[in-house]
């Protein structure tokens, strides 16, 4: 597709938590914010009627986003012609499948002439994923990129999404390995297995976690960023006590801290985000991270 024939485009950028996680799936809460510097990106074109739908290149995602799309909302864009093309580390914990989703769902409802909230657009894009491909996954990557920019996510009792001026952050930063890679699935699902037994560690810690994220919130909003970079340290310990984690992206933590950041996860694994005191300090702690193998990004907020 080129020039004039687009008639539907989309985009998501990828999602990095900051405290909280992987709550969200258990009645928790998370903030998060998304890095526009990395991101999925959707093209759809109406086609004759009668065709079969293309996808270029192929893509579980796309293709069951196509389907659920024309199932529930229009059955033309059965027929679509749809292009996509990301830059967002696969299997690092930065939201990289639900990003190909979410910009697949917007170019859809461009072309369609359909209007999502960001709540229906998150909710939809978990339904692709859960229902469609049979992937274990939570409400807060999708939530996360349907608002954009800096989110705080309350899980329970009552759902609550409330965007934050990201403004309040402090410096941040981004740091994956290549080489570290894994299916955020296998995660998710051991996580939900363990706490279905009812192992009481595991609900304990979603409780802390979901505290955290509430204390980060509050602290961004109060300007304390100091206690901030208390509850991003405190959600990856409070996950390191209960889950058997890769020490290749332990050592990504490590290497942070080290340096004088705190750090989190920012998803499943693979991806860490580290809270930096100054642009210097951001620079400082990125050096040493890639002197271990790391690709390491600044988390710039569009019209920073």
């Amino acid at each position: 597709m080129t020039g004039g024939e687009v008639r539907g485009r989309g985009t998501a950028c990828a999602r990095a938590a900051l405290a909280g996680n992987p709550s969200d799936g258990y009645g928790g809460a998370v903030v998060a914010v998304t890095v526009p510097a990395l991101r999925a990106e959707a093209w759809a074109q109406r086609r004759v009627a009668n065709e079969s739908c293309t996808i270029e290149p192929p893509s579980e995602a796309v293709e069951a986003t196509v389907r659920r799309f024309a199932r529930l909302l229009v059955p033309d864009a059965a027929t679509a012609a749809l292009r996509w093309r990301t830059s967002v580390p696969r299997g690092v914990g930065l939201g990289g499948s639900s990003a190909i989703v979410i910009s697949t769902l917007r170019a859809l409802c461009e072309l369609q002439g359909v209007t999502l909230a960001p709540e229906g657009l998150a909710s939809f894009a978990l339904e692709v994923e859960t229902e469609e491909l049979q992937i274990a996954a939570g409400l807060q990557d999708r939530v996360a990129q349907a608002h954009g920019g800096l989110t705080f996510m309350e899980f329970a009792p009552d759902r609550r999404h409330e965007p934050l001026p990201p403004s309040l952050l402090p410096p941040l930063l981004i740091a994956w390995r290549p080489d570290a890679a894994q299916d955020s699935d296998d995660v998710h699902r051991a996580l939900r297995t363990r706490f279905e037994r009812g192992e009481g560690c595991i609900s304990e810690a979603m409780a802390e976690l979901a505290q955290l994220a509430r204390a980060a919130r509050d602290a961004l909003c109060a300007g304390d960023r100091e206690r901030f970079a208390g509850a991003v340290d405190g959600s990856f310990d409070a996950r390191r006590r209960v889950l058997l984690l890769d020490q290749r992206h332990v050592e990504m933590v490590d290497r942070a801290r080290a340096l004088g950041a705190s750090a989190n996860y920012t998803g499943s694994g693979g991806a860490i985000v580290a809270v930096c005191g100054s642009e210097r300090h951001r620079e400082l702690v990125a050096r040493g991270l890639r002197q271990i193998g790391c690709e390491a990004l600044p988390v710039l907020i569009e019209g920073d």
